[in-house]
């Protein structure tokens, strides 16, 4: 479906706006990939039914569109569209949905059951929840050293909202202290960028490097910030370890519910920002993703 061509320029242009929210967000590289290509399918069948507004789509426009779904053929195995297929384009027009709800455009309703049921996502933290995670790290370790680095995970995973290979790239000299800023080498498609850091933040990382850090063993034979306890560079793996080790900690049960990867903190921060208000130009510097 990627291959259909729009003509209206107003769609073409939501269309692209659609894809940049989403990665804003955090969303993993096949949803930004595949769910604007589900939008791009329902706007050339709207054109191909002289429907040049959003202003023009109803309920009656969503059933049809969803009916000719239902019947359409599959272009890359014979029969028609599956159940899971289905799901995913209504998916996605709740997605865009959003989107339009979030920019304070005219959105239109959606009335369709999904064809099974689907667990809803939950992979975005509340601020509230974010500071759960933070204060359980007072006492996620007997030792003062894990301790520290625990903190120091989430402060470079949520607040500087790092990938997970970015972090693990991360060395000592990167924390840029009398700046107040997180060079970060190692970015997407090797694309440099500073991350602004505030002071609070700072005392956290100058804690784990200054305190805990040195207490590993090995740890004066590598310019890795995070190390393992064996004194080598700390792998993804072992971040998410942690993290989910932090999540048996908390006395809160929907956040216990939630599957808490460095990428879900990620996606959190970036919806934090959007939030507050940041302009998403600032959010996309931010997170150092590529225009």
């Amino acid at each position: 479906m990627k291959k259909l061509k729009l003509q209206n320029d107003s769609y073409k242009i939501l269309l692209s706006d659609f894809k940049d929210w989403l990665d804003i967000l955090g969303y993993n590289e096949k949803a930004v990939y595949y769910t604007p290509i589900f939008i791009q399918e329902f706007f050339y069948w709207l054109e191909n039914h002289d429907i040049q507004r959003l202003e023009q789509i109803t309920i009656d426009t969503v059933k049809a569109y969803y009916k000719y779904l239902g019947e359409r053929s599959n272009q890359r195995t014979s029969g028609g569209l599956s159940k899971a297929y289905l799901n995913k384009h209504q998916n996605a027009l709740r997605k865009f949905r959003e989107y339009l709800k979030k920019h304070g455009a005219r959105t239109f309703k959606i009335h369709l059951r999904l064809e099974k049921k689907e667990s809803a996502i939950k992979d975005i933290l509340t601020q509230s929840e974010v500071k759960q995670l933070f204060e359980v790290t007072s006492y996620s370790s007997k030792y003062q050293r894990t301790r520290l680095r625990d903190r120091a995970i989430l402060v470079i995973l949520y607040s500087c909202g790092l990938r997970r290979k970015e972090a693990v790239s991360l060395d000592i000299g990167d924390i840029l202290f009398d700046a107040g800023r997180v060079f970060v080498r190692q970015g997407k498609n090797y694309k440099e960028r500073y991350v602004p850091i505030n002071k609070h933040n700072l005392r956290i990382l100058e804690d784990y490097i200054y305190e805990a850090r040195p207490m590993y063993n090995g740890s004066h034979g590598t310019e890795a910030l995070l190390i393992n306890k064996y004194g080598n560079r700390m792998h993804g793996q072992g971040m998410s370890r942690r993290l989910q080790h932090l999540l048996t900690l908390v006395d809160d049960q929907t956040l216990k519910e939630k599957h808490i990867t460095p990428h879900c903190l990620r996606h959190s921060i970036a919806t934090h920002l959007l939030q507050q208000g940041m302009r998403i130009e600032d959010i996309q510097q931010f997170l150092g993703i590529v225009l």
